[in-house]
Formats: C-alpha cells, structure tokens, sequence
C-alpha cells in the first residue's frame, strides 16, 4: 500500500547452550571401553614376531605409510565412537610409555594390556571385586618380575648385540650387524643416528672426533681444491663467543700464530667486516695456515658446545663477558687439535690436547644435566654433545627403492637400536615371549595360596593367562597353532628352550640369538598391568556431547533472467 511504513521485524538471536557430556556408568561403560582395547590390540598384534604382518596407515598428506612398528600403528588409531576411543586412547599410552622407557616392547605391552583388561571385564561381570582383582594382578605382576630378573644374563659380545638388535628389526640381521658394528666403533654411550639414504642398501658412516655442523666461511680457505675441503695438520683452535670484525682484535693471534709456523683454526660467533679480508690475503700469499668457521649451535646450546669444544681442544672460550679479550691476548687461550677438516658444511676435529679427565669429568657433567632435564629437545642436544666427546657419531643411513620402505626401515632401526641400548644396559632374557612365558610358573603357587583372597586369586589367575599370550600370538602369526607351542614348551624345565617362528623349529634362545632386553619384558609388563587394571576398577565414563550442527545460511534465491540483447551492427553471428 502507498504511504505505508514498512515494519521491520527484528529476528532473535539463535543462542546454543554447551554441548554438555555423555555419561555410562557400569558394565556399559566398561564393555564400550573394552570395545575400543579390543579394536587397537588387534591392529597392533597382527605385526608381533618375525612372521607378523605390515599395517598400512592413511596420511594426511603424502603417500600411505606401511610399518610393523607397534608404537606407530598404535599413534594412528583414532575411533570415531568417543566412548570405544577412551580405551583405545588408554592402550595407545601404554605403548607410547614403552617406547619412551625402553624403546621398544610396544605390541606386547598392548597385548598384554588387552589381554589382561578382558579377562579382568568377564571377572567383574561375574560379580568379583574389582579392586580385589586389581590387588591380585599387582601382587602376581612383582612375582613375576622378580622371576625375570633372576632369569636374565648379562650381554658383552658383538654376537649378543647383533642378536639382539636383529630380534627388534624383526628378523633383519643386516640391520643387526650395521647396529652392532655401530656400537663398537662409537661405544655403548656414543650416538647412532638414522637418517634417509641415497641408495638401495642400508650403509653406516662413522664420523670419529669432534664434529659440528658448520662449514669454512670463505672457499678462499680451501687447502685441497679437488675435494674442496681444508686440511691442517697440528693446528692451534680459537673459540671465541663473540664476532671478530677488527684486524685489532685478531693480529696479536696471528703474531703468535706466524712465530710459530702452525695452523690457525678460529671458530667464532662471526668473521666479518676488515678481519676476515686480512685472514684470506694473508692465507693466499702463503704467510698463514688458516680457516675460519662460524660457531655451531644457538642460544644456550652454542656456548655449551663452545665450552666443550674448549675442554676438548684444551683451550678456553674468549668472552668478553667473563673478563677474556682478544686485545688481552693469551696463548693459554688457544687449544689444540692433531688434524682438522672443514668441508662446506661440516669441521672435524681429531685427538684434541685436552685431558682425558676434564673431558671426562665434562661428560659426567652433562649426563646428570640430562637425568634432570624434562625436555625431549633438551635431553637429544645433549646426548649429541654427549656422544662427540666420547669420540664419534655413527649414522645409519636407511636405504631402499621408494620413500615408503625407506621410512618403514628407519622405524625398525629406530626400535632395534632402542632394544640394543635397553639390553646393554640392563641384560637380556629368552625372546619370543618366553621369558614372561616360564616366569608364569612361579603363580602356580599362589593361584591356589590360602593366605590371598578368591578375588586376589582371580587377579593372580588373569597375569598367568596372560603372560602366556605373546608366544602363542607370535606363534599363531606364523601360522602354528599357539596352544599346541604352549603346551610343549611348558612341559619341559629348560627356561632357554623356545620357538622358533622364523624356522619353525624348538631351540635353544640364547643359542640362537633369539633374545630381549630385560627393560622392555618388565616395562610392557608392569606398564600394561597398570593401565588394565585402572580399566577393571572404572565405573563410570564421560566424554563430550558432539556439537550440534549449525544452521546454514538460506540458499540465496535466483537471479531474474536477463532479457535477450540486441544484435551487435557489422558481426557476423
């Protein structure tokens, strides 16, 4: 109508509340969660033993990834129901913490932690006290290990280690032998890194001294043109914390550097401005031996690296900062090294003047500063430091013929380098699961002791069951009957007699190298048993609503048709 106002009605805000929780309380909540243990324990499983299976793993970018790591396969499980997620989300830590505590031992500790969980389920389904069970699986789970720990023996020998590391890379002794060759020539303590290789096969490469990674400032230092590297023989080592820029700072170094017809390695924060012109003519007019590189590291890592390099050179760091100049130049500055090499991108250093003891004591220095860190980061600069002051680092470099196999062989030497370290340390046991299998005889005694509570019987019952599992799993993996490689190990008395999966055969473990450190039987042990039994006594559980969908925005109606146009003069149509 003409004239009328047009009324505007107002539109109220749509307002949503929080999306809120889902509760289950009981048997509900404990079946869903044991839905979820169930989905990822059989996941992880299928890759145990050395005729377990690959898993392959959507990405979200780039190719699939195929493993038979267990820790990996477990990191990719996501569930879509929130409930089934709790519990697959609670076996992926026990996994997670036995790869951080031991580095390996991953698809037992799910297994065990599955198979623990279900039987304690049907337990407390059947009216037992589950906090009862939960004592009776703690009490048979010290039983067990004190059992292991007076089966384990010690591990010395290159074999023992090769053995070890072949078990964990599932069955590749190359691997193993590249692992152990590793080992002997870094040492136990020393750093052994992977990293992706070039080529088909799988190489190792020693890089023995001091090294870090930084290369010659200027090319004019090069002392070999044809493999553009320099080389100085009994040469004097500079660290300074700081820049040098002026010919002032440095010509009292040089002074005494030329007197004495030596070398001159400086390894500073910078050289730039005049200095480092008056460093490259007099290098190329014969009068001096030098190189210059730039400090490695940043931060707090560059002056602990400096300061090692210092104690490894015999020398000291010059720091304004702490009273120490260049202007004020001292000679007890300078350290000293038998043969140095510097490339574009890398300064070794071999046999430094420092004392065997200050090294020494610096390494001890840094492995508590280690034990006390929390940061992963941290803790792995530190073990670099670590490593090239006790004398080298070792890279195994993963060979194959795509990316996919190139990452699935770094998983396995990851884990066997992990398993080697865990064995060194702190011995080794019959592998293949044999050594939790014959421990599980030292809870015959108590299935039927007087002096524990029927519950606490059931809990001790549950662990002897389930110990029993990993040699059945690795056994059925190989496509035997696991009940049947039970039954004939437990009948005999010798705790080193086993299966072997890959021949199938009955040997001697140690024999044969089949072997585990003993860290990683008593962490997926003592890790899965922990988690299970904190399922057993759950008694309600809560996740997060889904968020409800919001509105959409109205479909925008159509745009009217244009009428047609007229022709265009002088075109033909």
């Amino acid at each position: 109508m003409l004239g009328a106002r047009r009324v505007g009605v107002a539109k109220r805000a749509v307002r949503y509340a929080t999306t809120g929780k889902d509760i289950r309380h009981g048997a509900e909540a404990r079946r869903a969660i044991l839905s979820g243990v169930e989905q990822i324990s059989k996941a992880v499983c299928v890759t145990l033993g050395p005729k377990g299976r690959n898993v392959v793993i959507e990405q979200s970018f780039g190719a699939p990834k195929i493993t038979k790591d267990g820790v990996t396969v477990a990191k990719a499980v996501e569930l879509k129901d929130a409930f089934e997620n709790l519990g697959a989300q609670l076996v992926k830590q026990v996994a997670i913490a036995a790869n951080d505590h031991a580095g390996d031992g991953t698809t037992a500790s799910t297994l065990l932690a599955y198979a623990i969980y279900s039987e304690g389920f049907k337990s407390v389904q059947r009216g037992t006290s589950p906090v009862e069970v939960k004592r009776g699986i703690d009490f048979a789970v010290q039983k067990v290990l004190e059992q292991l720990e007076a089966n384990k023996r010690t591990i010395s020998t290159a074999s023992e280690i090769t053995s070890v590391a072949t078990i964990s890379a599932n069955g590749d002794r190359e691997i193993g032998q590249l692992i152990a060759s590793a080992m002997e020539k870094v040492g136990k303590e020393g750093v052994i890194t992977t990293q992706d290789g070039k080529t088909l096969t799988t190489d190792l490469e020693v890089v023995e001294g001091m090294s870090f990674d930084r290369g010659f400032i200027s090319p004019y230092f090069i002392t070999k043109p044809k493999e553009q590297k320099v080389e100085l023989e009994g040469a004097f080592v500079l660290i300074s914390q700081k820049k040098i820029s002026t010919v002032s700072q440095i010509l009292p170094v040089l002074e005494f550097v030329s007197k004495n017809r030596r070398p001159l390695l400086i390894i500073a924060d910078d050289v730039d401005g005049e200095a480092l012109p008056v460093l490259i003519v007099n290098k190329i007019n014969g009068r001096l031996n030098v190189c210059a590189v730039k400090a490695p590291g940043f931060g707090d890592n560059k002056t602990n690296t400096l300061n090692d390099l210092a104690i490894y050179t015999g020398g000291k760091v010059v720091d304004d900062e702490i009273g120490m100049s260049l202007e004020k130049f001292d000679s007890s500055v300078l350290g000293e090294a038998t043969k140095v090499t510097v490339d574009k991108n890398q300064t070794i250093l071999l046999s430094g003047a420092g004392t065997q003891e200050a090294i020494e004591d610096r390494m001890e220095f840094i492995k508590e500063a280690i034990a006390n860190t929390t940061s992963e980061y941290e803790k792995e600069k530190m073990q670099e430091r670590l490593a090239k002051l006790s004398g080298g680092v070792a890279v195994i470099k993963a060979g194959g013929a795509s990316d996919v196999e190139v990452s699935e062989k770094k998983d396995r030497i990851t884990d066997a380098l992990n398993a080697t370290r865990a064995a060194v340390s702190d011995g080794i046991v019959a592998g293949g699961g044999c050594a939790l299998l014959y421990a599980s005889r030292v809870l015959d005694q108590y299935v039927k002791d007087p002096a524990l509570s029927e519950d606490m019987r059931t809990g001790v019952r549950i662990v002897r069951s389930a110990i029993r599992l990993p040699t059945s799993t690795i056994a059925s993996n190989a496509g035997q009957e696991g009940a049947v490689v039970l039954d004939n190990l437990l009948r005999g008395n010798d705790i080193a007699r086993g299966y072997d999966a890959q021949n199938d055969a009955y040997v001697n473990m140690f024999e044969a190298g089949i072997i585990d450190p003993l860290l990683v039987c008593k962490t997926s042990l003592v890790d899965a048993a922990s988690i299970a039994g904190l399922m057993i006594t759950t008694e309600a559980a809560i996740v997060s609503l889904p968020e409800p969908n919001k509105p959409g925005m109205g479909g925008m109606g159509g745009m009217g048709g244009m009428g047609g146009m007229g022709g265009m003069g002088g075109m033909d149509m």
